[in-house]
């Protein structure tokens, strides 16, 4: 985190107010990887803390897990102006730092939340509905689309195929513990 929170290759470490790296157990089993900081993140440093942070602690008690048993992080490192879209070139910049915390962390599963860590993580260009039907692995790790939680707080028809995932995700999960005889 140190080591890469000077960053500057793209515009977008000019106007950061805070570099947001990552945040939970560094040894989760579970990462969840959203699109990039929003407002809130960068005032404070730290994935996932405004509206669709608190939508997701909700989400993933209700699976029964908390933020401190996971770990959490965005495809980009620093907030785009006015919340749009990823570029293309800034991905490109922040990639590295993404596969470094995979690595890092070793996950036994990985949830992309939203179309832009989805595309970024497997390479595709497909819709979300699409992609999360589908079961994927990154580099022998198991990788599962849903939408990001900003997604259901702007359109609350995405709320109940979001549950669904988020069952399968914590079944596949609590399969994946048991199997690696890790107690649940």
């Amino acid at each position: 985190n140190q080591e890469i929170s000077g960053c500057q290759n793209c515009a977008l470490g000019a106007s950061r107010t805070k570099f947001v790296f990552g945040v939970g157990d560094p040894n989760a089993d579970l990462m969840l990887i959203g699109e990039a900081p929003g407002r809130d993140e960068d005032l404070r440093g730290e994935p996932f803390v405004g509206r669709a942070g608190q939508l997701l602690d909700k989400i993933l008690a209700a699976i029964d897990l908390n933020r401190d048993e996971v770990f959490i992080a965005n495809v980009l490192k620093c907030r785009p102006p006015n919340n749009r879209d990823p570029l293309p070139a800034e991905v490109e910049q922040c990639e590295p730092y993404l596969w470094h915390q995979i690595e890092l962390i070793k996950p036994k599963l990985i949830v992309a939340l939203g179309r832009i860590a989805a595309m970024t993580l497997l390479k595709v260009e497909d819709t979300l509905k699409n992609m999360r039907l589908q079961e994927y692995t990154y580099q022998g790790v198991d990788l599962r689309v849903t939408y990001h939680p900003a997604a259901l707080l702007r359109n609350s028809n995405f709320k109940r195929p979001a549950w669904e995932d988020f069952q399968k995700i914590r079944d596949l999960y609590l399969a994946k513990r048991k199997g690696a005889g890790i107690g649940v």
